[in-house]
Parts: structure tokens; C-alpha cells; sequence
């Protein structure tokens, strides 16, 4: 195809860490640490309530806020462009390109591919029809999709293990794109327009060995929100996407947030969006045209800073799900780093970070060259969104085991905290990201190998 070009050969060390990279989450996969075995998260503490409260009354800093943008770019991001709101005050911000080949800047209302803040809309999916009788959390994922994961281990999971990533399923993206596994990015050139089942995908993740015996520990799993889009079209009759776009994406009142289904191009206006593989890709390439299937309803949504701003406060304030389902779906995991830190505290296709004003709540996601990030504070008062067009940009070290620390990732945590604290709180703890070495999360391993 003319839009393939030859990778060249890395060095041995490049390719030695891009290998693990590759295999442990090409994207959509998490890169998140292993967990510990699965415990309810403790609540906000008083003292948190109180640094909540306190910030409350920080109204948004618009120049502060475009700043921390500036500097996101002058980082060596392309293009990077954000909603924020405290109450009824709104802040929209750019900075940077969208286009290289033509110049054009970036717009704070851009659509961009979510990637796995997908996960939050199919969970919310999936509590609903759990609210209406129709799915039971715990009940064996063999009841409902006998056929998609048989035998012993269709007995084990339980739809709660899908959904907070306790199911011990294995991740399909490396073979989803075989050359990942042979240390180039060639599959990403060659799949651009194939369309591609979900039966196949959990084909891929389910023929892998299980990672640990269900509900003792926590690894991040695309097949697991794959399978939960087919429990949803078994229980309902209804192909899984048209569902959450009528029951979570219409009744959030969103418009411009959709599930592109097999057309590989985004509708309406949005940003180019490059993928540099840690540098295997360089330069970067642009992967804005590209059919999604591969995602599907573990992270194919189209959306917008505004539009998920507005689907989290209308989450988190109890308009999408009564109650004991909201709940249930912010009853947590912890997951902790390779130190033993807890990195962040896993739901029900949400997780929650500690910030300096206390605990926000939100998803992000990452796929060929878009990321996004989107946290609310608990009662849905404040909130940003972030997206970016340039992914993958850090270099593994020298031994290949990590990546080094890059200045873009400390702009985006200082960002994080001025928009949802009103303070850039230097010095803060870097993480909360399942995505991996992107935006938010550089204390995260970003090199697991698999």
C-alpha cells in the first residue's frame, strides 16, 4: 500500500525494549504494574474532603492553564488541547499543531479517538442492564457467552472480574498485530482498512494461557471489555455499540461522541495523529485514518474534551445509573507499581488517582497516536479533559528496562493539577494512568515484559 514504508532495523537494544513494549500493550493494552489481590479501596479521608473543599473555591486560571498547554507543546508534543470546568466556569485551550503537512493549529473542540476512556461508556452499558435484572456481576461469564469462553475458566470469571480486570484474561492487541511480536510496527501499515470480528479478537486474548487464577490478582485486559460487548449484545439482542450509543452516549445529551464502526475516517473536524513507537517510527506517522474494529467497545469512541467532561459529571452526579450500580462501579482494586505504591484504585471501567486536592476520578486512553485523559473530582464539580496528537514520543534507557523520564509527561501532571486543584502542586506524584508511559503516569513501568 502506498502509505507503507520499511521500518528500519533499531538497535538491538530499541528493539529489545519496544519488544516488551509491544507485547505487553501496543496501545490499548495497559501498562499498568500487577496488582494485588483484589480489596475494596478505602474512602476519601476527612482531610482530603477538606483539601476538596478548599480548592473548591479556586476558580479556574485561564492564563495558568494555557501556560501549562504552552508548555506541553513546547515539550515536544504536536498538538495538545483541553476542556475545563469548576461549576458553571469553562476554560477551552490549545496550543500547538494539528497538521504538520499544512500547519494548521489545534482547536480546544477537536474530535480524537479516546481510545480506552471507552471502557467507562460499555461499563456503564452493562450496569445498566445489571440495574434492570439482566446481567448479575457475579455471575460466570460462561452463562451468558458459553461459546466465547468455555470449560473450567467460563465458570471462574464473572462479569465483575471483566470489568475491573481481576478476570486474569490475556490481552489480544500483539496478536491483533503479529508484528509487534517480531519487533516492528509493520501490522500497524498493513491493518489500517481491515475490518476484524470481536469473536476473533477474544479469540487471541482466550488461546493465551491464563495470567493467574481469576480474581486473585489485577492485569489490564482489552479482551475483558471486548467479552463484555458481546454479554451485551447476547442479554439485549442488540449489536453492543448502538446500545451504548442510545443508552449512555444519547441520555449523557453528548453530540459529538460516536462509534465510527468500519469507516476508517473521523467525521468533523479533528487533529492528525502520529505515532512515534518509542522511536521505532521516526519520524512519527500520521494514523488519523484507521479502521477501529480492532477496538470496538474496549476503545473505538470518538469524542471530545467537552463531550467527556460532560458524560463524567453526568456519571459521577448519579443522571446514567441509580445509585447502588454508581456504587458498586466506584468499589475498587488497588493496582500498585513495581515499588509496591499503589498507582491507582481500579473500578468498574473507572479508576480514581490521588491529586493534591484529593482523590479525582476518570479514565484514559491511548491507541495510534491520539491519547486522552479525562478526570473528574468525586461530586463531578471539576474536571479536565486532555487530548494530543503525538503518542509514544519516550526513549527506553540504556539497559532497556524502563523509559527515561520525559519533560512532556511533567507538563501534563502539572496541567492535571492546575486544572483540577488550581495549583501546579510541584513535587506531586506522578501516576494514575493505565495507558502507560503517556500523559500523567511516567512513574508507571512502561517495559513489562510479557
Amino acid at each position: 500500500m502506498s502509505h507503507t514504508r520499511p521500518v528500519a532495523r533499531p538497535s538491538r537494544r530499541l528493539r529489545r525494549a519496544a519488544s516488551a513494549t509491544a507485547v505487553a500493550a501496543a496501545l490499548l493494552a495497559g501498562l499498568a504494574p500487577a496488582a494485588s489481590a483484589a480489596g475494596p479501596a478505602t474512602p476519601a479521608t476527612q482531610a482530603q474532603a477538606q483539601a476538596q473543599a478548599e480548592a473548591a473555591g479556586r476558580r479556574l486560571d485561564r492564563a495558568q492553564l494555557q501556560a501549562g498547554l504552552n508548555a506541553v507543546r513546547d515539550a515536544g508534543v504536536y498538538g495538545v488541547f483541553s476542556a475545563a470546568r469548576d461549576g458553571r466556569e469553562r476554560f477551552d485551550g490549545a496550543a500547538g499543531i494539528a497538521d504538520l503537512s499544512t500547519g494548521r493549529p489545534v482547536r480546544a473542540d477537536l474530535r480524537h479517538r479516546v481510545g480506552s476512556v471507552t471502557k467507562t461508556f460499555t461499563a456503564v452499558a452493562v450496569l445498566q442492564q445489571n440495574a434492570r435484572g439482566r446481567i448479575d456481576l457475579d455471575r460466570p461469564v460462561g452463562d451468558y457467552v458459553p461459546d466465547l469462553l468455555p470449560g473450567e475458566r467460563g465458570r471462574k470469571v464473572t462479569v465483575r472480574m471483566l470489568l475491573n480486570h481481576t478476570s486474569g484474561i490475556e490481552d489480544y492487541v500483539a496478536d491483533a498485530f503479529p508484528s509487534l511480536r517480531e519487533d516492528t510496527t509493520a501490522s500497524l501499515d498493513d491493518h489500517r482498512f481491515r475490518t476484524i470480528r470481536p469473536t476473533e479478537l477474544i479469540g487471541y486474548g482466550t488461546a493465551r494461557p491464563q495470567r493467574f487464577e481469576p480474581g486473585t490478582d489485577w492485569s489490564y485486559s482489552n479482551t475483558n471489555y471486548v467479552l463484555l460487548g458481546e454479554i451485551l449484545r447476547k442479554v439485549t439482542g442488540q449489536d453492543p455499540e448502538r446500545l451504548i450509543t442510545k443508552d449512555v452516549i444519547r441520555r449523557a445529551g453528548l453530540r459529538d461522541t460516536y462509534f465510527p464502526g468500519t469507516d476508517p475516517h473521523i467525521r468533523g473536524s479533528h487533529a492528525r495523529m502520529y505515532e512515534s513507537f518509542y522511536g521505532l517510527i521516526d519520524p512519527p506517522r500520521d494514523y488519523s485514518v484507521y479502521n477501529m474494529t480492532w477496538a470496538g467497545t474496549a476503545g473505538a469512541l470518538v469524542s471530545t474534551p467537552q463531550d467527556l467532561n460532560a458524560f463524567y459529571r453526568t456519571l459521577l452526579t448519579g443522571d446514567l445509573l441509580p445509585r447502588r450500580q454508581l456504587d458498586q462501579m466506584r468499589t475498587t482494586v488497588e493496582v500498585k507499581d513495581e515499588t509496591g505504591a499503589v498507582a491507582l484504585r481500579y473500578g468498574l471501567g473507572i479508576y480514581s488517582v490521588d491529586t493534591p486536592c484529593g482523590p479525582a476520578w476518570g479514565h484514559d486512553g491511548g491507541v495510534f497516536g491520539a491519547g486522552t485523559t479525562a478526570l473528574s473530582r468525586p461530586d463531578g464539580t471539576r474536571q479536565f479533559a486532555l487530548g494530543y496528537n503525538l503518542l509514544k514520543y519516550q526513549r527506553p534507557n540504556e539497559a532497556g528496562t524502563a523509559l527515561d523520564p520525559h519533560p512532556a509527561d511533567a507538563a501534563m501532571v502539572r496541567y492535571r493539577d492546575q486544572a483540577l486543584c488550581g495549583t501546579t502542586a510541584p513535587g506531586a506524584p506522578e501516576k494514575g494512568s493505565v495507558e502507560g508511559p503517556a500523559a500523567l503516569s511516567p512513574a508507571l513501568p512502561a517495559l513489562t515484559a510479557r
